[in-house]
């Protein structure tokens, strides 16, 4: 496989979170443009969110590795699949680019350019929500990676799809989009004070999952190979 400086992956990195959240943000005014029925606006939402995923894990996962997600770029950080000062970087291209998505689905719909959100998302069971949602986010990849990596970007928009109706926080799982999605006062929108929650819940919820598939994944061989080469 062909290798990408760093460059390049930080720009798809940036490229793919700006998609990512111009569908977020983008999808979510147009659905509250077109009903008033709150279940159909999140179907609205929900959808495109997911379809986008699939096609920029597709298209950018060979350049970056496609997270589009600090909390992803952590756990690779700690698998050491990825160097922290690289991690860095990329959570700071994931922010930057998360922004320029609210910014571009703004421009399109003729809003101001940044809005802070006025729409409280707070409380524990929202965290408790976020947590779940970045654990399922991490453990879908991590399993994917380990037992078809080529379905990953079907798994990841798949498991997002459904996260948005089974967490009572519809499922942001990404500390990047979350931070974009406080600068828009529409219908995917967050209170920027009920970030830090939403943040700290992610992170928790991405390192509980490494740790818990790091055990589930080894098997049996590995875990004997582990042991005989601690043997003195």
């Amino acid at each position: 496989m062909q290798e990408f400086d760093l460059p390049r992956r930080l720009a798809a990195e940036a490229l793919g979170t700006a998609i990512l959240v111009a569908t977020v943000v983008g999808s979510g005014i147009m659905a509250e443009t077109l009903t008033k029925d709150v279940a159909l606006a999140l179907l609205g939402n929900t959808l495109p969110t997911g379809a986008i995923l699939v096609v920029l894990i597709t298209i950018l996962g060979p350049i970056s590795g496609a997270h589009f997600n600090p909390a992803v770029s952590l756990v690779f950080a700690l698998k050491r699949e990825l160097a922290p000062r690289d991690a860095l970087l990329y959570s700071v291209a994931q922010v930057a680019g998360g922004i320029a998505g609210t910014i571009t689905a703004h421009a399109m719909f003729a809003l101001p350019l940044i809005d802070a959100s006025l729409k409280v998302r707070s409380g524990g069971a929202q965290w408790l929500a976020e947590g779940v949602a970045a654990f399922g986010l991490v453990a879908t990849i991590l399993a994917g990676i380990r037992f078809n990596r080529a379905a990953v970007p079907w798994l990841v928009g798949l498991y997002i799809t459904a996260a948005y109706w089974f967490t009572s926080s519809t499922s942001f799982a990404n500390p990047a989009v979350a931070v974009a999605r406080s600068m828009t006062n529409t219908f995917s929108g967050i209170r920027p004070a009920d970030l830090p929650g939403f943040i700290a819940a992610e992170l928790c919820g991405a390192v509980i999952a490494l740790a818990f598939m790091g055990w589930l994944l080894r098997g049996a061989g590995e875990a004997r190979s582990t042991i005989k080469a601690a043997q003195p």
